[in-house]
């Protein structure tokens, strides 16, 4: 930049000097330094012509000054004379005039006193040399005779240096001025006309003014252009360079007015040695000539410098447009390119599962197709700078940086994108990994649960089990499961600590599955290792008998209970499963404890409710912040309760009741149910909501890459964009169920011992946790009274139940008919109700209404509890 103004400032520096030096030669040839006056401040005494300058010249080249006869000279006021003598001695060149001056004073029809007076005049005011004085003297005899006595008398008093010479006729004259260097009033032929040479000195020193008056008007404007600051802005420097270039061309129409002026004088001048073959320009007359050519030369002179100036000024100026262009157009591309790499910054590169990994990276190919268009903004932008790095632009400086910083945030948001790309695609593997060991997990523990018991007594039904068994540990090696160990090891710099717990637990739920897969091996190999014996009916003996007690008043039919579930394994500890591992009649299920349960549902809601929180403050309350209204999308207008339905109504709803009485059961996790069969009717208000998520949605793909939700997403700091939130509710009502669903599944354990007879006792009754209550109210019809005195519903749920025949078998093969059958069981303080579920469709109503028919009952003791269970678990034989 330094460079570019030296260089600037040397060139207005020589544009000054150049056009200083016409206006030198201006004055120079005017000369202007002798002759102060012009033709037009003396034009009234030039034209009284009692002095002229004709162009003749004596022998010797001296120029002639005649004084013709002239009946006021005597009156002629001093400095009138002075003017014109003085105007007309400067007029000839230095050269010329160095010579001296032939004065010739006709007086022929005057007096003596004239040619005294003139004489006088003359020696006191001429102003240049003297080469000759001839006076043609009074032709009267009187007269004559007294300018000779006259002249001999005051010769002396003349002081003139020079001979006076008088003359008595024109003849005489000829003797010293040839013929042809006098005008026709002194008897010669030179061509002399005094109001045209007026006119054309008149016209030389004219444009003589206007060349220097252009040079100097130029020589300004050049010190007013290098004087000028640069804009910093588009407009202003356009602004500019239009006002530089209309004073430009405004004064390049002077420059060709003046030419034309010289030219046209030049061509007059031309035109009066053009009148005749044989005429000539006389002296006087050349030197007009060359003077207007000397003008015009300068005149040129003038131009050419200004040009040069102007081109280099005109050059800097386009090139200062250029450079607020490309600042203007780097701040669009990066301010862009920014927000882009907020955007990309702010995506999240792990999800939590499969899906939400396959959406991100939906995301993140949408984001990329979004930035291509900057991007390649920025590469074409950056391209430009080089150009004009190349075109030897001044600002190099400035550019250079530039071009090179849009350059690194296109490779920056490139290698972003593919570093993103790589770690979900990574994370999606595990995730897919972590779902393939669930799902085997959950379809390896439903089979252990799905096996029947009593098929399992016999030698072929536990080969049989066991055959099933191997077979699905096989799949273990069809899935690769063992990959997922590999991959977390592989890709565990990348991962957040988040999805390295989810490898862990999977892994460890892997481990467990395959541990209870490898304890139901060793049961089932016992079993089917041991030889069946035959099963021989054995009539019961009358309740009479003296050998026995009478029997205890209790239903004929016995039951054995096969509970059957499936819950989150890392929820228990590592004691509590083995103990449950080790009860083979449990089919090893694995159970939530409830204090988990409630941590996690309050914890969520806490977090739920935030988040609603967030989407009401940071994006439906600013739709009417007027300083955002700009940014806001036509398609959004009007339409606020569309994009976020009922989303207000169910913020207020939870803020204000919903959390504060689920924070309450903290310590009562048997309250929960209340709460969600208390809210029943409230909670409908997300029916309203997920009808109108399909129109929010539409309304969501119109507006959603707008610049006012990015705004404000960028204000809250949220990696995802608000639609992944507008998707909370519908996700937490699916929680809700979710988590519900596992506080009332398998929360009772029935475990019932083998005895000689095929008949069961012992029943025993384990409650691992307290109940929830229920989410729907329940239909049932109970033969016994009212429920109310069972005491308190502690949990529900379906059950596989088997009971023998009321008749009792006869026949060995009634046994391979001993199949189960699907019960409701209700689990109150004193009493155990199995019951039929029934669903029935009622008038008014789309969904059917379940009821339950009672089928049996068992009276419950809750006092043997856990402690009782946990005594005699190890005393269970295998796979009953």
């Amino acid at each position: 930049m330094l460079c570019c103004l030296i260089e600037d400032e040397m060139s207005l520096q020589e544009f000054q000097q150049r056009v200083g030096c016409v206006i030198t030669h201006v004055d120079e040839i005017m000369q202007q330094e002798i002759r102060p006056l012009l033709a037009v401040d003396i034009i009234e005494q030039l034209h009284r012509q009692f002095a002229l300058l004709s162009g003749g010249r004596g022998k010797d080249g001296a120029p002639i000054i005649t004084f013709p006869e002239y009946s006021g000279f005597g009156d002629l006021v001093a400095e009138d004379f002075q003017n014109v003598v003085t105007y007309l001695t400067s007029i000839p060149s230095l050269d010329v005039a160095s010579i001296g001056f032939v004065i010739i004073i006709d007086r022929r029809r005057d007096k003596w006193s004239s040619v005294k007076a003139s004489l006088t005049r003359i020696a006191g005011a001429f102003p240049g040399n003297l080469q000759l004085v001839l006076v043609l003297r009074p032709s009267r005899f009187f007269q004559r005779a007294i300018a000779d006595i006259g002249m001999k008398l005051h010769r002396d008093d003349f002081k003139m240096k020079v001979p006076i010479v008088m003359l008595n006729s024109l003849s005489d004259l000829y003797g010293y001025v040839d013929k042809g260097q006098l005008t026709c009033e002194l008897g010669g032929n030179l061509d002399y006309c005094h109001s045209q040479w007026i006119h054309r000195r008149t016209a030389i020193e004219n444009f003589a003014v206007t060349v220097k008056t252009t040079a100097q008007m130029l020589q300004k404007f050049g010190i007013d252009l290098a004087e000028t600051e640069l804009p910093n802005d588009v407009q202003c420097t356009k602004d500019l360079l239009t006002t530089h270039t209309e004073k430009h061309d405004k004064l390049k129409d002077e420059l060709k007015l003046a030419m034309k002026q010289g030219i046209t004088l030049l061509g007059c001048i031309k035109e009066q040695a053009a009148k005749s073959e044989n005429h000539q320009l006389n002296p006087d007359e050349m030197e007009n000539h060359i003077t207007v050519e000397r003008l015009l030369a300068q005149l040129d002179e003038t131009e050419n410098a200004f040009e040069q100036f102007w081109s280099k000024h005109h050059l800097k100026l386009e090139q200062c447009l250029q450079f607020r262009h490309f600042e203007h157009d780097f701040r669009e591309v990066k301010v862009s390119l920014d927000s882009l790499m907020a955007t990309l910054t702010a995506l999240s590169d792990i999800g939590d599962c499969v899906t939400l990994v396959d959406m991100l990276l939906k995301d993140l190919k949408t984001l990329e197709e979004k930035a291509q268009e900057s991007l390649e903004k920025a590469q074409l932008h950056a391209l430009h700078g080089d150009q004009l790095i190349q075109s030897n632009h001044y600002s190099v400086d400035s550019i250079r940086p530039k071009c090179v910083e849009l350059r690194r945030i296109c490779d920056d948001f490139t290698n972003e994108a593919q570093k993103k790309y790589d770690v979900l695609s990574k994370s999606r593997q595990i995730h897919k990994g972590i779902d393939k060991v669930n799902q085997w997990c959950e379809s390896g523990v439903y089979l252990l649960a799905s096996q029947a018991v009593d098929k399992c007594q016999s030698q072929e039904g536990a080969e049989a089990a066991l055959q099933d068994i191997e077979k699905f540990l096989e799949t273990a090696k069809e899935n690769q499961l063992s990959d997922l160990k590999n991959i977390h090891n592989q890709y565990e710099l990348v991962l957040n600590i988040e999805v390295k717990a989810n490898v862990q637990k999977a892994l460890k739920r892997l481990d467990d599955v395959q541990e209870m897969f490898e304890k139901r091996q060793v049961s089932l190999k016992k079993l089917s290792a041991k030889q069946t014996r035959p099963v021989q009916p054995v009539a019961p003996r009358p309740e009479s008998s003296p050998k026995r007690p009478a029997p205890h008043k209790t239903p004929k039919t016995t039951f054995d209970v096969l509970i059957m579930g499936f819950i989150n394994l890392s929820a228990l500890t590592n004691t509590t499963k083995g103990l449950l591992c080790n009860c083979c009649v449990l089919t090893d299920p694995v159970f939530f404890l409830p204090r988990h349960i409630m941590n996690e549902l309050i914890e969520t809601e806490r977090l739920y409710v935030e988040e609603l929180q967030s989407i009401m403050e940071g994006y439906a309350a600013e739709l009417d912040n007027t300083e955002l209204s700009p940014l806001i999308p036509a398609a959004l207008e009007n339409k606020k309760d569309v994009l976020f339905g009922n989303l207000p109504e169910i913020y207020e709803f939870h803020n204000r009741t919903f959390f504060k009485e689920l924070e309450n059961c903290m310590e009562r996790p048997e309250l929960v149910g209340t709460c969600f069969l208390k809210r029943k009717e409230e909670l409908q208000i997300y029916e309203k909501y997920c009808q109108n998520k399909p129109r929010s949605e539409a309304l969501w793909r119109q507006c959603g890459d707008s610049l006012f939700f990015q705004e404000c997403q960028k204000k809250l700091d949220h990696k995802l964009s608000l639609d992944a939130y507008l998707l909370k509710p519908v996700q937490r009502i699916t929680k809700y169920q979710l988590m519900v669903k596992a506080s009332l599944s398998l929360r009772l354990i029935f475990h019932f011992s083998t005895i000689q007879s095929q008949a069961y006792s012992n029943f025993r009754v384990y409650c691992m946790c307290e109940g929830v209550g229920l989410m729907s109210p329940v239909c049932l019809s109970h033969p016994q009274g009212n429920l109310s005195e069972l005491g308190k519903l502690l949990m529900q749920g379906s059950f596989n139940v088997w009971t023998d025949h009321k008749k009792g078998h006869s026949k060995v093969k009634d046994l391979a008919r001993f199949k189960p059958m699907q019960r409701h069981l209700f689990l109150y303080n004193k009493m155990l109700l199995f019951c039929k579920k029934r669903e029935e469709t009622t008038d008014g109503h789309e969904k059917p209404s379940a009821s339950y028919s009672f089928k049996h009952s068992l009276k419950v003791r809750l006092a043997c509890g856990v402690s009782s269970l946990l005594d005699k678990h190890n005393n269970c034989s295998p796979g009953i």
